[in-house]
């Protein structure tokens, strides 16, 4: 029976979210399996990615064939890595110590960039709210200052015509009463 390690889609229309499992190549895509390996939610960023590395490696180890996401999911978390270098070390390229090391070396740099983006988004998240508040704070002042430049411009012209009459009354004719202010 020829098996492949497939997604199998799950959630509702336009939220997918994947099994990693794995099947009989005849079986229907969301159909019968042989057992889950893992989860994949792409979703989030960055994408969910839970895989039981150690169900996968022997899988892939008894000839099961990854379908091409699964084999990029696979990549991603090192299974098809470690894979590579358990190969190696049954044709006696090199031992178990040196293939423990350099995987838990790539495993460690492939943390460290994960986090580096999952810290980055955040920093940006946080950048562009901070930059969303400090933008309408000074919209907010600049509308206020407007406000009270109108205002006291309302203010000023009644006053300022109150003013002009009591300073220049005019002058009264020969035969006329004196105006009173």
């Amino acid at each position: 029976m020829p098996t492949r390690i497939r997604l199998q889609r799950k959630g509702k229309k336009g939220k997918p979210y994947y099994h990693l499992v794995v099947a009989d190549q005849r079986a229907p895509r969301d159909g019968k399996y042989i057992e889950r390996i893992g989860a994949y939610d792409p979703n989030r960023n960055p994408a969910l990615v839970e895989v039981d590395r150690d169900k996968a490696l022997d899988w892939l180890q008894k000839g099961a064939q990854p379908s091409d996401t699964a084999r990029a999911i696979l990549s991603y978390t090192g299974v098809v890595f470690k894979n590579h270098l358990l190969n190696g070390v049954k044709k006696g390229a090199f031992d178990q110590t040196e293939a423990d090391r350099r995987f838990d070396a790539w495993m460690s740099e492939k943390t460290q960039k994960v986090e580096a983006k999952r810290t980055g988004l955040v920093d940006t998240a946080e950048k562009a709210f901070k930059d969303r508040v400090e933008a309408e704070r000074k919209k907010s002042e600049d509308r206020a200052a407007t406000l009270i430049a109108k205002m006291n411009a309302q203010i000023a012209a009644p006053a300022a015509e109150a003013e002009a009459p009591a300073t220049e009354a005019p002058a009264a004719t020969e035969g006329e009463a004196p105006a009173e202010a």
